[in-house]
């Protein structure tokens, strides 16, 4: 109780002491102030750009493999573009070969993409984002569907003409209706909707958005336009099992079936790429790691110039209150008393700062900044406040020493 007591005494003491110099106090925070606000504000930009970004790789999908001609992670000068330019794509067989027999994945799909125009009456969308897909591409990409159904197994196996749409499709084509039911028509065959995507708004980037995406049976696909060489490239994608981390065992046996399937000898290298998802998000991750540290090197000159205004202000503040000082030692007053009466005003004072930086960088976010949305995490509040409290606690721990360690009879005659 008395260490409660005593704590509660030096804040009181430091609030007193703030209030009585109340311009010198507004004048030594806005040091803390702008370099708190500096340092969150590049962090929540940052976040904010990164979160963004993975936001708009999301039709990559989590925890996926997939077989392309090209690796992610090739590049530069020597990047051997005519050597994966000759590899052949992946087919229908190669698909159905990898389904049968694959034990380390959750499910195997394959689709086929391509842009096209969708009509209905006299409305029509240009550059809809056409896929062609199996029953199983639920099961490894993320199909939210807001309205209706995904397609039955009947349909996909029977090809059926029906379409899974985005808000923009249905908007364009159907204004002011529900486009549940109702027919469109790709390259004069007529489709029916069967259901509606939720509306994912505007990325940050122009990848392809569920706004914009059309969903129709593989087999109704190959309908419309020519599958494999030299045509519309199929991709095969497998999703792991959350058992295998890094998804080494589902990379491994993929590439070996794909190799017998091929009829690869040992010696030969694969010609094929197996690329993982989560490579281009880790990518994106590292590149803003590095730009985190920057921009951390940067806010901490800012919040380093109001630590010396704080600890410019505390020495002031001791030199005024020696006489007082003094009389508290007389009085009895511990070092330890008199220490933590200077560090919580010192404290104390940055703190107000700080609250005060991350005010603004949340009446920042609310800054209009294009399909940009900037987000002030919990993490960033917390990183705030604990670098405030650090910058008061170094400023005033050598005033407040000073203090303690002065003699009572020379402070009261001073």
């Amino acid at each position: 109780m008395i260490v409660f007591r005593l704590i509660w005494e030096s804040f009181r003491f430091a609030m007193d002491a703030l209030k009585s110099n109340l311009t010198r106090t507004i004048l030594s925070l806005l040091g803390v102030t702008v370099g708190i606000f500096a340092i969150i504000a590049v962090f929540t930009l940052v976040d904010s750009l990164e979160k963004n970004i993975k936001d708009s790789l999301t039709f990559l999908g989590s925890n996926v493999v997939r077989v392309d001609r090209f690796p992610f992670a090739a590049g530069g000068q020597d990047y051997p573009w005519w050597r994966y330019f000759r590899r052949p794509p992946g087919t229908y067989a190669e698909f159905t070969f990898l389904e049968e027999r694959l034990k380390s994945a959750a499910a195997v799909t394959i689709s086929a993409n391509t842009r096209t125009t969708v009509k209905a009456n006299s409305n029509s969308f240009e550059m809809a984002n056409l896929d062609g897909v199996v029953f199983n591409h639920k099961d490894v990409y993320d199909v939210p569907i807001d309205q209706g159904r995904f397609f039955t197994e009947m349909e996909i196996n029977a090809a059926r003409n029906v379409a899974i749409i985005g808000v923009k499709i249905g908007d364009a084509l159907f204004p002011g209706e529900n486009p549940l039911g109702k027919s469109f028509k790709i390259k004069g065959l007529k489709f029916t909707v069967v259901g509606l995507f939720v509306e994912e708004g505007e990325g940050l980037f122009d990848t392809p958005s569920k706004d914009e995406a059309l969903l129709v049976p593989y087999g109704a696909f190959t309908k419309l336009f020519y599958v494999g060489k030299n045509g519309r490239e199929p991709i095969i994608a497998a999703k792991g099992m959350d058992d295998d981390p890094g998804l080494v065992m589902l990379e491994n046996e993929m590439a070996g079936l794909l190799r017998a399937k091929r009829g690869l000898k040992p010696t030969t290298e694969n010609n094929f790429a197996l690329n993982k998802s989560e490579f281009i998000q880790d990518t994106v991750g590292s590149i803003f790691a590095v730009i985190s540290i920057a921009g951390g090197v940067i806010g901490g000159f800012s919040i380093l110039i109001g630590g010396f205004g704080i600890a410019n202000i505390m020495f002031v503040s001791v030199k005024e209150r020696t006489g007082i000082i003094g009389i508290q030692k007389s009085l009895g007053a511990k070092n330890y008393f008199i220490l933590l009466q200077f560090l919580f005003e010192a404290t104390v004072l940055s703190l107000i700062g700080g609250f005060a930086g991350l005010l603004i960088v949340y009446a920042a976010t609310f800054v209009s900044l294009g399909n940009l949305e900037i987000i002030l995490t919990f993490k960033n509040i917390v990183l705030g406040l604990v670098l405030s409290s650090a910058i008061g606690i170094i400023s005033g721990i050598i005033p407040a020493s000073l203090a303690a360690k002065m003699d009572p009879v020379v402070a009261i005659r001073m």
